[in-house]
């Protein structure tokens, strides 16, 4: 079988699908992802990509959309436009991928499409050619809404799927029994894991977006202030500038966040769907910051269920970090969904279901 796989050109929307493209491989089927920009490097997972997206940036389609629609990008950047804000961006992102999309899928002659809810154009492209499309959820938000809004944006009507999958854990974000479960195995690239002094001390991780947000990013400069009053040790990831640290802070480059959390007992970070659900998966506490985006929704469910705390960014302080590693509640229930998402069905378990799609 040949399974393609379409995903934004953002490496946040492709890197989730490599756990099951991983799966569908090893199963002996044929797999492509197709994709664009950063996330073409996905073929580092050892998947085949396709550039459907050409010189397209989702940064650069935003900023004229933004201008054009002053009050939605208000509430976007504050992360209050619910799925307007993204379907009116990722509509217009689609409209020039769903050419190339199309063109690809008529020329690769795909069995199954897998397509994550910001990349309708692959939907479009299982519809022109006539096979079935699966949709591989990869954000908090409701995966069939954030299609509906994209896909009205551009025009089009929205498909059938032959099937959806979910990868939130069910006490996060209930309501997803049409839904195909699957654990949300982490994928966040390789490399070393970066040589800390053993201080006795808990770690705390802090990361930022790969996705540049609107006004300038203060939330590790903030960390690194209040870290001197913390009983631990802090570990920057990525920052973007130099800035002075206390003795108890330390930086790094790119990192495998989801290989580094299995000695934090924190994480403080921007809020993506992404890095969310990677430290569910690990069970760690989370601080969340309040953003544009998906941000602040992701932020509140996660506060809601308990496994980590919802703040803006002033809120940063020593004590917030303080009790992000001591409070048992928030070990607690960060340990309860661990434990919700391991009992989830593996990718390799969705395998033989994907196979009996095309009819075969």
């Amino acid at each position: 079988m040949r399974v393609l796989l379409v995903a934004a050109p953002l490496i946040g929307h492709a890197f989730p699908f490599v756990p099951l493209g991983r799966a569908l491989r090893d199963a002996g089927h044929e797999v492509l992802v197709a994709t664009g920009g950063e996330a073409l490097s996905v073929a580092d997972a050892g998947l085949s990509v396709h550039d459907i997206a050409g010189s397209v940036s989702v940064g650069s389609v935003a900023v004229p959309i933004m201008l054009r629609h002053p009050l939605i990008a208000r509430a976007e950047m504050a992360g209050r436009a619910g799925t307007h804000g993204v379907g009116l961006l990722f509509g217009a992102v689609n409209s020039r991928l769903v050419g190339p999309a199309v063109e690809l899928a008529r020329s690769w002659h795909p069995d199954l499409v897998l397509h994550e809810p910001l990349a309708v154009a692959g939907a479009l492209a299982a519809a022109a050619v006539g096979v079935p499309a699966v949709l591989h959820e990869n954000t908090l938000f409701d995966g069939r809404t954030l299609v509906r809004e994209t896909l009205s944006r551009m025009g089009a009507t929205v498909p059938e799927f032959a099937g959806v999958i979910s990868s939130v854990p069910p006490s996060v974000l209930p309501g997803r029994e049409s839904s195909r479960p699957m654990r949300a195995v982490p994928y966040g690239g390789s490399g070393p894991l970066p040589m800390l002094p053993e201080s006795g001390r808990p770690l705390i991780a802090v990361s930022r977006s790969t996705v540049a947000g609107p006004g300038r990013d203060r939330l590790m400069e903030r960390v690194a202030v209040a870290a001197a009053g913390v009983d631990a040790d802090f570990l920057l990831i990525r920052p973007a500038r130099q800035f002075d640290v206390p003795p108890n802070v330390y930086t790094a480059g790119w990192v495998p966040i989801a290989d580094l959390l299995g000695r934090c007992a924190g994480i403080v970070h921007h809020g993506g769907a992404g890095t969310t659900l990677t430290a569910l998966h690990a069970g760690v506490p989370q601080l969340l910051i309040n953003g544009a985006g998906d941000r602040r929704h992701n932020a509140g469910l996660v506060a809601a269920r308990g496994a980590g705390i919802a703040a803006d960014e002033p809120e940063i302080d020593a004590d917030i970090l303080t009790r992000l590693i001591t409070e048992p509640a928030l070990a607690e229930a960060a340990g309860a969904v661990r434990d919700e998402m391991t009992a989830m069905p593996a990718p390799e378990a969705l395998v033989p279901w994907l196979a009996s799609l095309p009819g075969r």
